[in-house]
């Protein structure tokens, strides 16, 4: 992995496979994209993977951010402009991947949403509580990570390793970034007319056991809203559901048919 830069960058596996499907990961509100690591492996025997990363200090807007990915991602098109790209967004990344669809179609193939972070627009008790986050002190930031844990995974289904990976990529983000990515997520407003026009295929995934975000709620409205989309529900899985021990991002695009031809044939010859 590359050394943390002062700008978005992409994290590339140590497997470089430019023949294969471009599949370009956003990470949730710690920016880090280091809790992939779980699914990188399997990702890996149809995808060439980058995940983005946010630098700490990074406070801009979501223009800004979508312009930055969007260029991030046509430079690796410049490498190979044949093949196709996948979108996966989890968290915070879902709703810029929902922005970054709309910016720039012709960019994707296909568009995974994990429990997005698109929601406090249309849910004024969200709204309100997102902004109680304000009058916690920056001292107890720290503290705090360890408490809100219980709300992004699932305990019993995450290793320990993987529960202190998320703790230290939690405190790895200054509060005032925080408070800035939530800003952004409460600023967030992409109507039904909007998600009409994404027409790629889409796959929602939702954790039944979120105790952040309403997930199924709000895959249910987008699938309703997008042209082209289905649903999958984890039943057991909560808000960080891709660090869980029994979840397979690339199984799970498996099952739903989600692979485009290229990538089906990838994997058969591996």
């Amino acid at each position: 992995m590359p050394q943390v830069q002062s700008h978005p960058c992409f994290l590339t596996p140590k497997r470089l496979q430019p023949e294969y499907p471009l599949f370009v990961f956003l990470p949730g509100m710690d920016g880090t994209g280091q809790l992939l690591r779980s699914q990188t492996t399997g990702l890996e025997a149809a995808f060439d993977v980058r995940c983005l990363m946010l630098p700490p200090e990074e406070r801009t807007s979501w223009d800004v951010l979508t312009k930055q990915v969007i260029d991030l991602i046509a430079a690796e098109l410049d490498k190979n402009s044949r093949r196709s790209v996948y979108l996966c967004g989890e968290s915070f990344g879902g709703a810029l991947a929902i922005k970054i669809a709309l910016k720039a179609p012709e960019l994707f193939q296909r568009v995974v949403l994990v429990n997005p972070a698109s929601a406090l627009h249309r849910r004024p008790w969200l709204d309100w509580a997102s902004q109680l986050v304000y009058l916690v002190p920056s001292c107890l930031f720290e503290i705090g990570a360890l408490g809100l844990l219980p709300f992004l995974v699932s305990l019993g289904r995450t290793p320990r390793s993987d529960r202190q990976d998320i703790l230290k990529t939690m405190r790895s983000v200054p509060p005032e970034t925080v408070l800035w990515r939530l800003s952004l997520i409460r600023e967030f407003d992409v109507d039904d007319r909007q998600l009409r026009q994404i027409t790629q295929p889409v796959l929602l995934i939702a954790s039944a056991l979120d105790r952040l975000l309403p997930s199924i709620a709000e895959a249910r409205y987008l699938v309703k809203n997008l042209p082209n989309a289905n649903m999958v529900i984890l039943p057991y899985s909560g808000h960080a559901c891709l660090v869980e021990a029994d979840i397979n991002l690339y199984k799970l695009m498996q099952q739903q048919h989600f692979l485009d031809a290229n990538a089906k044939a990838i994997a058969v010859s591996n």
